[in-house]
């Protein structure tokens, strides 16, 4: 799964990277569920813009009652009621620079940080959503994930689906599902990097550049979690 992200690169080195304009953002290292992600959407393929991280149907009677996924399984997000229309019209890249995921036992759980080994940011393959009702409106979106590569594995057996830069293309204007689909393959192993970072990860409101900095385990784990 994906459930803490960050982007902290300036908004040059984006729309250089991309291709694209970048719509005013901050710089955030610790990025939790709810909060606002930078995204590329399929029908404004020119532009970096906010969406809210947790998907809100269009037909949703009320955003803030049911669920609000912050992820979607890439095997199963064809046949899932709350993504299948998304799937086939509303596709997006989500930016980002790394994630972080957990590992170990309940209470000593380590948090680490997983990113490209040159540091550069990428896109996760993403969905997005309008929604609109008693005079207010939300955009929102969901990250999908697909199973871990070697260097994920060794801290969680899920990872976003990360694109090559190859693939961005095929994912926001790829001509069907066989071509969406064909970017869902783990990220390759020897692009990224995993470490172990401060617990100070596990509160959102710390955001700043030392939760996102390598450390010694804290957990008294060893490397991934191992005992």
């Amino acid at each position: 799964m994906c459930g803490r992200t960050s982007l902290a690169v300036d908004a040059a080195t984006l729309a250089d990277r991309f291709g694209v304009s970048v719509e005013a953002f901050e710089p955030r290292y610790n990025i939790a569920p709810g909060s606002e992600l930078l995204a590329i959407r399929d029908d404004r393929p020119d532009r970096a813009a906010e969406l809210t991280w947790g998907f809100v149907p269009p037909w949703a009677d009320d955003p803030d009652e049911g669920p609000r996924p912050i992820n979607a399984r890439s095997e199963s997000v064809a046949e899932n009621r709350l993504f299948e229309d998304a799937f086939g019209s509303r596709r997006c890249l989500i930016l980002a620079d790394g994630f972080y995921e957990w590992a170990g036992p309940e209470g000593r759980k380590q948090p680490y940080r997983i990113e490209r080994i040159d540091g550069e940011p990428y896109a996760y393959a993403g969905l997005w959503s309008p929604w609109a009702g008693d005079d207010a409106e939300r955009w929102t979106c969901t990250i999908l994930t697909t199973e871990a590569n070697a260097t994920v594995g060794e801290v969680h057996d899920r990872m976003p689906v990360m694109l090559e830069a190859s693939e961005e293309s095929t994912w926001l204007n790829g001509a069907g599902p066989g071509d969406w689909r064909s970017v869902f393959d783990p990220y390759p192993d020897d692009e990224l990097r995993a470490f172990p970072v401060s617990t100070r990860v596990n509160d959102p409101t710390n955001d700043d550049p030392c939760v996102a900095e390598e450390v010694g385990s804290q957990s008294g784990l060893g490397e991934f979690g191992a005992d």
